[in-house]
């Protein structure tokens, strides 16, 4: 795969050259040269000349692009698009939990956190997670506070995985988890999840869990699908990791936004809690995505590795914005079922609408996702049905080949995120309506 100075590379598919952090002078002058993947050009001055380096990026990672999302953004805001793809509210958090934050900035709560959270939230993470799950953890051994759930993925994969150990991934996935993977030198195994309901093929999975596995990487409530693990899927899973002494790495984010059926944590299945690291945070469900507040549970045996990883990582976490989250995880079941109730109104306005333009829609049980078929339009992929309905409709869509290994698998499907408010949905439903029409 190669990044060609007329448009950014993701994985087989290529944006148009409105993406490229490329100079104007380099790109007019350069035309016919074609850089490897990560090529993307920095000058450096010298006393007689100006020349053009390729930027360095190590063999792990050459492979990985400037993330979707952000590519997504850049061409929203270039467009004036109504941004429906990175998943986070174009609304604010509640005021509760903002005045906490402002309190404990007034309060001189300002300095370094201890590395592994403090002892208010480490206590409120481990009441929430009984009051979820019945499980019963020790906040000191058991529970550590990271900055976002990104990073507890990532101290979970550096901390557990060992370079050339097998971890299998449900596709399509969260695009940091094969770049984590990777970064810790791991064999990824990828299981697809396929429309319509995006179910585990459980012969399949059991066929590729062996001795050889390392750990199971899994989310449910599931991004990009919207896709909720039933009852006798994570028995399965929970089945396999028993008999093969699998880990299972569960990132439960999105467990406040479950519509059709209860989140169940796989943590909490018979014999599961030794050898789960259950990873959550504080934005999708308070919305605040911009505070970074995360955090991984895990028996004290698979706590010493996370939180040696996050040491090296971050060490601690914003400690204004930890205060605050002791007051938001102690927050009513009334704001949760309300919480549940507003997104549910959205996504039944945004399904509503994307049909009646035209898409197919597949159903969604949580988060704030939902993926349609776009072939309807008659574009070649989902690249360039993105593309063309960021510049010529106005609306802002993710592409979801970026989260398969086979990047061919998601072709024809794009994500779109209804956690905005109701005037920005209609607004989108309206534009597509306008402007774009069914090929076939």
């Amino acid at each position: 795969m190669y990044l060609d100075i007329n448009g950014v590379m993701i994985k087989q598919f290529s944006f148009k050259a409105s993406l490229l952090p490329f100079s104007s002078n380099f790109r007019q002058s350069s035309a016919k040269i074609h850089r490897p993947i990560g090529a993307t050009m920095t000058t450096v001055s010298t006393q007689n000349e100006s020349t053009q380096k390729p930027v360095q990026v190590a063999k792990r990672l050459e492979k990985f692009k400037t993330t979707i999302f952000t590519q997504m953004s850049i061409l929203a805001v270039k467009h004036g698009a109504i941004n429906l793809g990175q998943g986070f509210p174009n609304f604010d958090g509640p005021d509760f939990v903002k005045e906490a934050a402002i309190q404990a900035i007034k309060d001189g709560k300002n300095q370094y956190a201890r590395g592994y959270g403090i002892p208010q939230l480490n206590s409120a993470i481990a009441a929430r997670f009984r009051e979820d799950t019945g499980l019963v953890v020790d906040p000191e051994k058991e529970v550590t506070v990271t900055s976002g759930c990104t990073e507890a993925i990532a101290a979970a994969m550096l901390g557990l995985i060992n370079p050339g150990d097998e971890v299998i991934l449900f596709a399509p996935f969260y695009d940091s988890y094969e770049a984590t993977l990777s970064m810790a030198g791991a064999k990824v195994k990828g299981i697809t999840l396929r429309p319509p309901d995006f179910s585990i093929p459980l012969e399949e999975l059991k066929a590729a869990v062996t001795n050889k596995t390392r750990a199971i990487l899994m989310n449910t409530p599931h991004n990009p699908t919207g896709k909720m693990f039933t009852r006798e899927e994570l028995e399965t899973i929970a089945s396999l990791c028993i008999e093969n002494d699998v880990l299972v790495f569960s990132d439960e984010v999105y467990d406040k936004l479950a519509f059709e059926m209860d989140h169940i944590s796989i943590a909490s299945l018979p014999g599961m809690y030794e050898r789960t690291v259950t990873m959550n945070s504080l934005g999708k469900t308070f919305s605040l995505t911009g505070w970074k507040i995360g955090w991984a549970i895990a028996p004290p045996h698979l706590t010493w590795g996370v939180r040696q990883a996050h040491s090296y990582l971050t060490f601690a976490t914003s400690t204004p914005a930890q205060w605050a989250a002791v007051a938001a995880l102690k927050a009513p079941e009334s704001y949760f079922k309300e919480l549940k109730r507003d997104y549910n109104v959205k996504k039944e306005t945004l399904v509503k609408g994307l049909k009646e333009v035209g898409f197919t829609v597949f159903p969604s049980s949580g988060t704030y996702f939902v993926v349609a078929d776009h072939t309807p339009f008659g574009m070649e992929n989902d690249v360039a049905f993105c593309e063309y309905l960021i510049e010529e409709v106005g609306v802002v869509a993710i592409p979801t080949s970026v989260f398969y290994l086979n990047p061919g698998e998601g072709k024809n499907l794009v994500r779109f995120a209804f956690c905005k408010d109701e005037e920005t949905l209609r607004g989108a439903i309206e534009r597509m309506k306008q402007k774009l029409k069914r090929k076939v």
